[in-house]
């Protein structure tokens, strides 16, 4: 196919291989100058030229105006074969300036032709112009403009392998660079959901899709057999269609696809569907990851979501085996809680009313989801300086007196005392709810005596849920107060006893506090 820009003169140049496959195009031959015969001449002598099994394709111009609106049409013109004087004395070699310093193409060759070298001497031209060859039309035979092809052509193909080569590196940088980015935003989620979220997000923006039919599925292994249970699908997290799905409403060529990548362990993409399949390495768990509507994914993206998905696979290890320990530490605070509180004779699940109570609470005030975790499994330990305090203060069914009263302030010093030298969040955090959870809001608590803001968060929060229980509860002291007395007390001491911010949000919200108290009822 030819391409003629304005002027109505008589074009013969088509392309040469009709049947061209079209894997490999032909390659694309400018010739700009304004004597038709030259581009039929040059037409008839590359006729049944080939190159790597590419013909030629011819474009033609018959001015340096001309030429550049073609150039900007097309962006794959492998040769370039320019006359020196057009329009004006100097359009080629003005054109050639324009094409290497305005165009900034330096890919395409370009092969200087002139009737009159005269005009363009060759010594200069070749020093001030960014040409591949020089050639006089007069000495231009057949023979030699079919080398002259050959030895240009090469040089293109070689150049653009080599530009080929740099962008493929430069896409696998940027690539690595986007699973590194992707993979360190999953460390950061300490919760099983939230690193489903977390890693549903992740993968479509890894693969940048904005696709909503997502579903992260989890699975486990036969620790006997070493065999995959395909029948033990938990559903994490799930967007588009599948949010809030249950796994007993999946279909079946879903699950087929699920289990096909458990059987092969690895990711998949099969009827326009991606599975990806991340394990980890010493665990039972298998994250899957369903996603349809997947149109295409280019070997690029698929060899990322490999080296993703082995990422992956740490990050959820590193989150299983981090939220073992916070559960065992959880665990035995919660048991030396009980401890506590069943020696001072307290109501038996107070300390897991105490912990439910803080965390709602700590949500309700905007705290983090984290720190909100961090106060839930702290709270247990608010009295736990009482294993010092003797039995005759401790179990005494009446009012103490001055000295045993000196003696009961005690418990919040002795309790950090026990947990401050620490440096594990939770115990930390414990150390501080201990120590300052007695304290009031106009600073007539104990032991230090602070008063607003300077008691920490946790402190003021822990003060609300533990005499919210204590009233609501039979003590060995006294009986249970019915709820409406129990707030009317409560807010009796707002902004003496209470943060009154937080003791607003704590009574506009009770439904939520009277269902955690409902739950854990004392046996």
């Amino acid at each position: 196919m030819l391409f003629d820009i304005g002027k109505k003169k008589p074009l013969f140049s088509e392309r040469t291989n009709k049947d061209q496959p079209p894997s490999l195009p032909p390659w694309k031959i400018l010739i700009v100058d304004d004597e038709p015969d030259i581009h039929s001449v040059t037409k008839l002598a590359l006729s049944r030229f080939k190159l790597d099994g590419r013909s030629l394709v011819f474009i033609n111009a018959y001015s340096g105006l001309q030429a550049k609106e073609l150039l900007q049409q097309e962006n794959d013109i492998a040769i370039a074969f320019i006359d020196v004087v057009m329009e004006s004395d100097h359009a080629g070699l003005e054109l050639i300036k324009w094409i290497r310093e305005d165009f900034n193409n330096r890919t395409m060759r370009i092969i200087l032709r002139t009737g009159q070298p005269g005009q363009a001497p060759e010594e200069d031209v070749i020093v001030n112009y960014d040409i591949n060859d020089y050639k006089a039309k007069a000495e231009l035979d057949a023979r030699k403009l079919m080398t002259s092809v050959y030895s240009a052509l090469r040089s293109y193909r070689d150049i653009m392998e080599i530009e080929q080569a740099r962008i493929s590196q430069a896409q696998h940088r940027q690539g690595l660079e986007r699973v590194l980015q992707a993979t360190s935003g999953l460390f950061e989620l300490r919760t099983l959901h939230r690193f489903a979220d977390g890693l549903l997000n992740q993968v479509a923006s890894l693969l940048n899709l904005s696709n909503e039919t997502l579903l992260l599925t989890c699975n486990a292994i036969d620790a006997i057999s070493g065999h995959v249970d395909s029948k033990s699908f938990e559903i994490l997290a799930g967007t588009g269609r599948f949010q809030g799905c249950d796994e007993t409403a999946l279909p079946e060529d879903i699950i087929s696809l699920l289990n096909k990548a458990l059987d092969e362990r690895k990711c998949l993409y099969e009827n326009n569907c991606f599975i990806g399949y991340f394990p980890t390495k010493s665990s039972q768990w298998i994250n899957i990851l369903y996603m349809d509507g997947i149109d295409k994914i280019s070997d690029l993206d698929k060899k990322l979501v490999d080296i993703f998905a082995i990422n992956v696979g740490v990050a959820f290890e590193n989150l299983l085996l981090n939220q073992e320990v916070e559960d065992t530490q959880s665990e035995l605070i919660l048991r030396l809680g009980d401890v506590v509180e069943s020696r001072s004779k307290e109501a038996a699940n107070h300390v897991k009313r105490m912990a439910e109570y803080c965390y709602e609470l700590a949500l309700l005030a905007g705290l983090s989801q984290r720190d909100a975790d961090l106060i839930k499994r702290a709270s247990p330990m608010h009295d736990v300086g009482k294993i010092a305090t003797p039995d005759y203060v401790l179990l005494k069914p009446g009012k103490l007196d001055g000295d045993e009263w000196d003696i009961m302030k005690q418990h919040p010093t002795i309790g950090y005392q026990i947990l401050a030298n620490s440096e594990r969040p939770i115990l930390k955090a414990a150390a501080i709810i201990s120590l300052q959870h007695h304290e009031k809001y106009d600073g007539s608590g104990y032991p230090q005596g602070i008063s607003g803001t300077d008691i920490h968060i946790f402190a003021r929060i822990v003060a609300i849920a533990d005499v919210f229980d204590a009233l609501a509860h039979k003590r060995c002291y006294k009986e249970a107060w019915p709820l409406d007395e129990v707030l009317a007390e409560m807010r009796k001491n707002s902004a003496s006893h209470f943060d009154p911010g937080l003791l607003t949000l704590f009574i506009d919200n009770i439904t939520i506090f009277e269902s955690i108290k409902t739950h854990w009822l004392d046996c």
